[in-house]
């Protein structure tokens, strides 16, 4: 299995839980799903929290139904996981 915190700008990675809105989104409810589990997406920024830099983050945009890419969002490794 890829180690996610490999992965670079441009690979492709999946959603490895449903994501939900934080509330980082003012267009949805906090708590809507956004993308559910196994939704395919593409690794747009890669970098890391400001107060820790040990814990990264990234930027992907996830497909939507009708597979065009959705806004960015920030992810944490743990919600993600690379393609075979």
């Amino acid at each position: 299995m890829i180690n996610v915190e490999t992965l670079e700008e441009g690979d492709v990675v999946y959603a490895a839980t449903p994501l939900y809105n934080d509330g980082g989104l003012e267009n949805l409810a906090e708590g809507a799903l956004l993308y559910p589990a196994d939704t395919r997406g593409v690794i747009v920024r890669k970098g890391h929290l400001e107060e820790d830099e040990k814990t990264s983050v990234f930027l992907v945009r996830f497909e939507d139904a009708e597979n065009n890419l959705g806004e960015p969002i920030g992810c944490f490794v743990e919600e993600l996981k690379a393609g075979e």
